[in-house]
């Protein structure tokens, strides 16, 4: 009966993803949304019955999905199916709401780089390139119009300027990868938290985020980054590149912590919930206020910040 009842879940689930990608790929309109809730399938089919059985689940989506769309669904298949069932399987196991979190962005991870290396290789479509030309078109289309109301040394300024962004946005690709997985896996596992609880009655959800807190161990992470990025200065070495985006992500880790600690601030003196949430807003509008924010989550990782308040009171 049970293994009856897992073959009709896996293909009605199956099923199910199939139909998203499809809405995903064909349907403009729908296709930011369909690819949200891509994962959902395998998440639903993981939690109930572990990781192993979803690899079969795996093969046939990928099969179905290479029939009724060909070979160019599976970057979108992949990273979805990956992370669906990292986060699946850690929902059987009943991590904790944020070790989840983790294991469904390294699956995204997996999944991401598994989509750019066949992307590259069998679609023959390099992304870097792709993103190259189009902003080295938008980059003409500024310099044309800079000529036309401001001077040569202006123009060349602005010129010069561009130039070093475009690079700096082509070498964190790896760290804008990062914040794409970190971004799926959590608003993919919040979609399933909802949908588990509705279907099968569970109270799955995140605990406060003014309780997220990171090990000390970051800390010595984020100085040997530093050290890295200050004693790596040949801007064209993959190790330059790599010391950059390492030290982009443990950034916004640390970010993460003092925003964390704002909420936790809040609650802690009593304070509206709105307090928290406007200073996040301001701060991502307002981009120099994250490094603010970024040394609140030293200082609260340092020196125990949290232990310290609930001590006094």
């Amino acid at each position: 009966m049970n293994q009856s009842k897992r073959m009709t879940d896996g293909a009605l689930l199956t099923a199910v993803f199939i139909v998203i990608l499809l809405a995903s790929m064909f349907i403009p309109i729908l296709s930011v949304a369909a690819i949200l809730f891509l994962p959902i399938p395998f998440i639903m089919f993981t939690s109930r019955y572990d990781w192993k059985p979803a690899l079969l689940m795996l093969v046939a989506a990928i099969l179905s999905s290479i029939l009724v769309a060909t070979f160019i669904s599976i970057p979108l298949a992949v990273p979805a199916a990956i992370g669906g069932i990292m986060i699946g399987g850690a929902i059987h196991k009943n991590l904790s709401a944020y070790e989840t979190w983790a294991r469904g962005t390294f699956g995204f991870i997996i999944g991401l780089l598994f989509a750019f290396v066949f992307t590259q290789v069998v679609l023959q479509v390099n992304i870097l390139n792709e993103f190259k030309q189009i902003t080295d078109e938008s980059f003409k289309m500024s310099v044309s119009l800079m000529d036309q109301f401001t001077t040569e040394e202006q123009t060349e300024a602005f010129q010069k300027s561009m130039e070093q962004a475009v690079t700096l946005l082509t070498n964190l690709f790896p760290f804008f990868l990062v914040c794409a997985a970190v971004s799926q896996a959590l608003i993919s596992q919040w979609l399933g938290y909802k949908l588990i609880n509705r279907l099968e009655r569970k109270k799955l959800r995140f605990p406060p985020f003014r309780t997220l807190r990171f090990p000390v161990s970051i800390l010595f992470i984020y100085l040997f980054a530093l050290l890295s990025s200050y004693m790596i200065t040949d801007p064209d070495s993959m190790l330059f590149m790599a010391a950059q985006n390492f030290i982009f992500i443990i950034q916004m880790l640390l970010t993460i912590q003092g925003f964390s600690f704002l909420f936790f601030y809040a609650h802690h003196k009593k304070m509206t919930k709105a307090f928290p949430i406007i200073c996040i807003v301001i701060a991502l509008f307002m981009p120099p206020l994250l490094f603010i924010v970024r040394f609140i989550g030293i200082i609260d990782l340092g020196l125990n910040l949290r232990d310290r308040l609930e001590k006094k009171r």
